[in-house]
């Protein structure tokens, strides 16, 4: 394998992603984020990448929630990003940690009154009685926020900052081709992972 700078994974994903943006018909920020429980159990969702650069992939969530919660318990985490038009994936295993509050806030103020408002209202992955209950909890929440939502404490983001990322891309006969980055210090080893 091959010592790189360490921006090197990231050189690539700026590229990969700038042409999933332009060739995907919905969310080319998608990815799956697998988490496990205590018990070793994995779970696995899409979320929304939100941020990135070369410390890390950040998405926002309700810290109460499962996956919150899993992370807590065990941030090691991985990531999958799957571009069909393009017929290819970036897998990204790594290590979660919250980002800095100023980050959650000012990414927080961007998000539209109606999502400000839910992260307040939803008791994410919480059984709901009924659609009504949380509707209720929606106009409690707008009543009292009149003006400006405040970010609640709640609710943040992870920067998953990765230890391992593969590019992997479709060829004819299932002959693909994946090229594995390794974290190795400050730089990354690369190297060509059979089929």
């Amino acid at each position: 394998m091959t010592i790189l700078p360490h921006n090197a994974p990231f050189t690539r994903f700026a590229d990969w992603f700038a042409e999933a943006q332009a060739s995907e018909p919905n969310d080319p920020n998608a990815m799956a984020l697998a988490t496990a429980d205590a018990d070793g159990a994995p779970s696995l969702r899409v979320v929304l990448l939100k941020a990135w650069d070369e410390r890390g992939f950040v998405f926002y969530t309700n810290l109460t929630s499962q996956k919150g919660r899993e992370i807590a318990a065990n941030p090691r985490v991985h990531l999958n990003f799957h571009w069909k038009s393009l017929q290819r994936q970036v897998r990204i295993g790594g290590t979660a940690a919250l980002v800095i509050e100023a980050e959650a806030d000012a990414y927080f103020a961007t998000r539209p009154r109606e999502s400000q408002l839910g992260a307040w209202a939803s008791l994410q992955s919480a059984p709901l009685p009924d659609r009504a209950t949380f509707e209720a909890r929606l106009a409690d929440y707008d009543r009292q926020f009149p003006d400006v939502v405040p970010r609640p404490p709640h609710w943040s983001g992870w920067r998953v900052m990765p230890a391992r990322i593969e590019y992997w891309q479709a060829r004819d006969g299932r002959w693909h081709e994946r090229e594995a980055y390794l974290r190795a210090g400050d730089g990354w080893t690369h190297g060509l992972v059979y089929p």
